[in-house]
């Protein structure tokens, strides 16, 4: 490697030049630029001497780390030597993989632009990285997060203390890191903002006192313990695009509304469809979401929509499939009852309404196949709800599809009147208005979209519902031993990144392996 020096009319430049021999013909190239003499001249006293005193050193640095990089390495082999005990002879190299999609995605430019900013002298790439690695390969806590990241190839230079601190910053700045990991994964992989889905779930802490955002809610594993939500913002090629935490006794409607705005002024985009289900599907969401370029697609169940809808929407008559209009699904429904589903495919009827001021959609599709599936289903549920009610017992618990729905309790005294005794009955009228929704699945929409169209976008709600259950169950979200909401954010930040790095992994594989292969 050569110092050369480059003259123009007002400035000099200065490359750091390689020659080669190519076809038997000697030759050069530029490997490097240093810059100007301008801009170097500061640096080095303002003396041009000291300049290019440092250029040939540079040149001379790259000519030794070439060579040695030349150099073969000979590892001698002893058959007779035993490894020492309890020393570690083993290392997981698997992360080198998760570790290239950390630099392809940049984060560790992003580590470096806050440590900057905060002037802290621990590694922020490393420790968030190990982070990131160790939720995916060991799922467990920070302490064992830090213990476990020695089992990787290049070894941690942090103390488990710089962890704590770093958790303070990353979740300072959560939302930026969410923005600046959206604006590089498009240079990684497709991203599809069209179409956003939302949903929301919560994680439970075992501890007998609410504690900050941690606060008794509907536990979606039906636990009487303090909980903390989460609501999950997915593009429409299944990648994470952003999330949110809140307390646990909030109401998951108002959380979507905020998480869009900064979403439409942060990450810059504003023309999309929005994607939920019934339970997020407020008056306030659907609203918003007709504003601008904005569009929503919502699962509508047929239970809440007003009667002569609920009439029409259950009507034999009137039905589409393919090209054929008018149809009476009687005859197919009867099949269904008793078994013969003979008849595949899916039947669908639609019609715009007006629903508190909004003008919508509403696409009603029916399913032999998924009519018989919900009877099976609820055929063994009465069957348990017949036994409780044969014992006299019924069950507390409160999930919707507990068979105890299907009971009720009757007081009594051996005159009839209404007394202390109790008796368990099945409620043959509930369960007979329960079956009347069989096969049934509605959707209410401002598109005008053709409605196989529709029906297929809101078919892959189920991408988020994986990503909720990866993050449980693979990545073993659940924050146990952390207490501070900023740190809880910061740790569902890493889990966050964490389910990107994965459905990276999954689409350069792809999709051809599930995520219990790919960890």
């Amino acid at each position: 490697m050569n110092l050369i020096i480059s003259k123009s009319k007002n400035s000099k430049s200065l490359y750091i030049q390689k020659s080669f021999r190519k076809n038997g013909k000697s030759t050069s190239k530029i490997v490097k630029k240093l810059g100007t003499m301008e801009e170097l001249l500061p640096q080095h006293n303002n003396s041009e001497e000291e300049v290019i005193a440092w250029g040939k050193k540079i040149a001379r640095k790259m000519t030794e780390e070439e060579k040695r990089d030349r150099d073969i390495v000979l590892i001698s082999l002893s058959q007779s030597k035993l490894l020492e005990p309890m020393k570690q002879t083993s290392y997981n190299g698997g992360y080198l993989f998760l570790q290239d999609i950390f630099h392809s995605l940049k984060l560790d430019k992003i580590c470096r632009d806050i440590q900057e900013e905060y002037k802290f002298e621990y590694d922020l790439a490393d420790i968030l990285s190990r982070l990131i690695y160790s939720r995916i390969i060991y799922p467990s806590s920070k302490l064992s997060a830090y213990e476990d990241s020695k089992r990787f190839i290049e070894q941690p230079a942090f103390g488990l203390h710089d962890i704590y601190r770093s958790l303070d910053v990353l979740a300072e700045k959560c939302d930026a890191i969410q923005e600046f990991l959206y604006e590089n994964s498009r240079k990684v992989v497709s991203r599809n903002t069209s179409v956003l889905y939302y949903d929301c779930t919560n994680y439970f802490f075992e501890i007998e006192e609410e504690r900050g955002s941690c606060r008794y809610g509907k536990s979606k594993e039906h636990r009487p313990l303090p909980v903390i939500q989460m609501g999950l913002l997915m593009d429409g090629n299944g990648f994470p695009l952003s999330f949110v935490i809140f307390p646990g006794n909030a109401n998951e409607q108002p959380s979507l509304i905020p998480l869009e705005k900064r979403i439409i002024k942060d990450f810059g985009i504003t023309k999309f469809i929005v994607c939920t289900d019934a339970g997020l599907a407020s008056n306030d969401n659907r609203e918003f979401n007709t504003q601008g370029e904005r569009s929503y697609i919502v699962t509508q169940s047929l239970k809440k929509v007003k009667k002569h809808i609920k009439d029409w929407a259950l009507d034999t008559e009137g039905w589409t499939k393919g090209d054929s209009n008018g149809l009476d699904i009687s005859s197919v429904m009867k099949s269904a009852d008793d078994g013969e589903t003979s008849e595949d495919g899916i039947w669908y009827k639609e019609r715009w309404i007006n629903e508190n001021g909004i003008e919508q959609r509403i696409i009603v599709s029916f399913s032999p196949k998924y009519r018989a599936y919900q009877r099976y289903i609820r055929s063994r549920q009465i069957e348990r709800a017949r036994r409780s009610a044969e014992n006299n017992k019924k069950s507390t618990n409160r999930n919707p599809n507990s068979p105890a729905r299907f009971l009720d309790e009757v007081r009594y005294t051996e005159n009839g009147e209404v007394a202390d005794n109790v008796e368990i009955v099945v409620n043959d009228g509930r369960i007979a208005e329960e079956e009347k929704y069989d096969g049934f699945y509605a959707v209410c929409t401002t598109l005008e979209d053709d409605i196989k169209d529709i029906i297929e976008v809101n078919k892959r709600r189920w991408e988020i519902e994986e990503s909720f259950r990866i993050m449980k169950s693979e990545f073993r979200a659940r924050p146990v031993y952390l207490q501070k909401d900023n740190r809880i954010e910061a740790h569902f930040l890493t889990c966050f990144i964490a389910l990107m790095f994965i459905r990276i992994l999954e689409n350069r594989t792809g999709n051809k392996l599930t995520i219990e292969k790919l960890i």
